[in-house]
């Protein structure tokens, strides 16, 4: 004979309510731990300070001497000679090119008893030898361009989220000398989260002025590093394409071998070498150009959007205008309808009290970038606003605009409700939704 225990309907509910709240109390601990691995840990590669000197990297030699220290002393001078032809330099004695050096780095280098093999790098001081290049004077750079090198490799892209071979070569290359302004983000903390490769597919211009904004950039490069291994510690191959702004925009590609992971990290300098290459032959083309449709102080919007501005702005000023007269003669009828019982003056049909501009606290629902483009956009071309800014954005929840109005909080109200919004008040503040 079996024995069943039954329990009652209460307390089975009970269980059941704990054994929920524990898986959900289990999963929280669980994200938060996942959201803390992401933007904490050994992460981020701080760049390397941007000088103005002349570098040259990548130089071959190979020199015998009396002694290790003989050999290494030529092969420094044979260096000095290779780079300064490979700059176009002027004809001139040894004992001048050595002033004219401010360091030799060492990429690679083999010592033997009597020879010194190695691949160097020498640096220019650009005081001393900027005149006899004829680079002297003032070179034009381009706008701050924030960088977000992408490296694809396993069929997974990667940009801040881990360290990689990609991120550290544009983090340790000298841009001094480059007529791009790159802005290398370090990428630590909560760069992985909002500097992502999802980030590049973005079209929102609010969402990228935003991300632009917190990094003093006015545009965005991005050099695409697509890794093939042909097998385990074997040759790789690197297509590399470049591409930049809001929307993705290509400009070129190349492609690039390493005949094993060793030489992987050299292949890739030689990369950033040649998309350096390639955003200077775009900004001299006038193709890097900050994008018109990005709000950024400073820069010129086309003729053809300044004009479009100009017939909305237009189209609102007439729109005011007819307002203001037919308030204007209602004004005028109740004057004659019903004289002031104390004989006072009435003001001059054509004459309305000067509104004070003030700014208020505005809060909108945006449930996404779009929406969010589109409430920036409606409470800008409000009749009365003279300027906006956005304090807080949420996309998904409550965004806070600080929004400065020629009229009261209720006049604001009621020309926010003219435009189709749902408008709630509260103290100096409102709250809208579609």
């Amino acid at each position: 004979m079996t024995t069943r225990t039954l329990l009652s309907p209460s307390l089975t509910q009970r269980l059941n309510l704990r054994l929920v709240l524990g898986f959900v109390a289990a999963l929280a601990l669980a994200l938060a731990a996942a959201l803390m691995a992401q933007v904490s840990g050994d992460r981020g590669i701080p760049p390397v300070a941007s000088s103005t000197d002349i570098e040259v990297r990548g130089i071959e030699v190979n020199v015998t001497g009396d002694n290790p220290e003989d050999a290494r002393s030529k092969g420094w001078v044979e260096a000095t000679r290779k780079a300064w032809e490979k700059i176009d330099g002027p004809e001139l004695p040894d004992a001048r090119l050595e002033s004219l050096v401010s360091a030799i780095v060492v990429e690679v280098e083999n010592i033997g008893p009597r020879r010194y093999v190695a691949r160097l790098g020498v640096i220019f001081d650009r005081q001393r030898a900027g005149p006899l290049l004829g680079g002297g004077g003032d070179r034009a750079r381009s706008a701050p361009m924030l960088l977000l090198p992408v490296m694809m490799s396993g069929g997974t892209a990667t940009t801040f989220e881990t360290r990689n071979a990609w991120q550290r070569a544009w983090a340790e290359y000298q841009f001094g000398s480059s007529a791009i302004d790159y802005v290398r983000p370090v990428g630590s903390g909560s760069d992985s989260l909002l500097l992502t490769f999802g980030q590049t597919g973005r079209r929102s211009r609010a969402w990228w002025n935003n991300v632009l904004d917190q990094f003093g950039a006015a545009d965005v490069l991005v050099p695409i590093a697509d890794l093939r291994h042909e097998w385990p510690g074997g040759p790789v191959v690197g297509t590399f394409t470049a591409r930049y702004g809001p929307d993705d925009r290509y400009l070129d590609e190349f492609t690039m071998r390493a005949e094993s992971d060793e030489d992987l990290p050299r292949m890739l300098v030689r990369a950033v070498e040649q998309f350096n290459a390639i955003y200077t032959r775009a900004l001299s083309a006038g193709r890097l150009r900050p994008d018109p449709t990005l709000e950024l102080d400073g820069f010129e919007m086309t003729p053809e959007i300044r004009a479009l501005l100009d017939e909305a702005r237009a189209a609102e000023a007439a729109e005011a205008a007819a307002r203001s007269a037919a308030a204007a003669r209602a004004l005028a009828e109740q004057a004659e309808a019903a004289p002031d019982a104390a004989g006072a003056p009435v003001a001059p049909s054509g004459e309305t009290p000067a509104a004070t501009a003030t700014s208020y606290t505005v809060q909108i629902a945006t449930p996404n970038a779009s929406a969010f483009d589109a409430a920036l956009g409606a409470v800008r071309g409000t009749p009365g606003v003279s300027a906006s800014a956005v304090t807080s954005t949420a996309i998904g929840g409550t965004s806070v605009l600080r929004v400065t109005f020629a009229g009261s909080l209720s006049d604001f109200a009621a020309a926010l409700r003219a435009r189709g919004w749902q408008v709630t008040e509260g103290t100096g503040a409102l709250s809208i939704t579609r």
